[in-house]
């Protein structure tokens, strides 16, 4: 499943993993952030956090306004429970894992609704 729960690091720590693994954008400047669970790619800096309380197609997640690393597919229509919505699926860009999606417009009403061009997470479950 797509992102690992925040992480609060040591500087030394983050820059040592910095060398390891190869990012195409590194938030090095936040307290918290969240990553692929897969390959650890930056994804969303905690402050970029939304809601928690949003339920995907796969169970719990997060909606931020700001990602690094992530690549869109093409925008299609899509029920969900607040109705219509053109929304394009998200990976990331190191792994290709699939993330989630990004609410591109409401397509159930003709205003600009406030989940557009946010992007939805799926969370993986505790264990």
């Amino acid at each position: 499943l797509p992102i690992s729960r925040p992480s609060a690091k040591s500087h030394k720590s983050a820059l040592h993993s910095a060398q390891m693994k190869t990012y195409c954008t590194y938030l090095k400047d936040c307290h918290r952030r969240y990553s692929c669970v897969h390959c650890r790619a930056h994804l969303a800096n905690h402050d970029e956090l939304i809601s928690k309380s949003f339920q995907g197609s796969q169970g719990k997640a997060y909606l931020f306004n700001d990602v690094v690393n992530v690549g869109c597919g093409p925008a299609e229509e899509r029920v969900l429970l607040t109705g219509l919505h053109a929304v394009s699926d998200i990976h990331c860009k190191s792994c290709k894992t699939t993330l989630g999606w990004k609410y591109v417009r409401n397509k159930t009403s003709g205003t600009r609704h406030a989940r557009e061009h946010s992007y939805l997470f799926f969370v993986p479950p505790m264990r």
